[in-house]
């Protein structure tokens, strides 16, 4: 029967088992992810250990632009390097940190 049949007698359905998992994969990146976190270089290197790559929306937050934004900058070719992974496009840490670091302006703003 394959993973249903090895599926905990508790989980009362598959789909129960299913949102059970997506939860645990949704607070694993609310860890890394945590708007609260002070400092920004903690969280990249957290992004780095779990998984060095980002989709879309990861990177929209980890940038502080929305999701639409950055797929503007895509589709236009002045956003960070990203790659086409199946179906998601997918930005590498590094990749995001350099684009960053390339648009750093100067000027005495707080």
């Amino acid at each position: 029967m394959g993973p249903i049949a090895t599926l905990p007698k508790t989980t009362g359905s598959i789909h129960s088992a299913l949102i059970s998992w997506r939860t645990k994969r949704r607070r694993r990146w609310t860890i890394i992810m945590d708007d609260t976190a002070k400092d920004i270089g903690a969280r990249a290197q957290a992004a780095r250990e779990t998984c060095p790559f980002l989709t879309a929306k990861q990177a929209a937050f980890h940038l502080g632009l929305a999701y639409s934004t950055l797929k503007r900058l895509r589709l236009t070719g002045t956003g960070p390097k990203c790659r086409l992974h199946g179906r998601t496009w997918r930005y590498h840490i590094d990749d995001i940190e350099a684009w960053s670091a390339a648009r750093a302006r100067g000027g005495n703003h707080g």
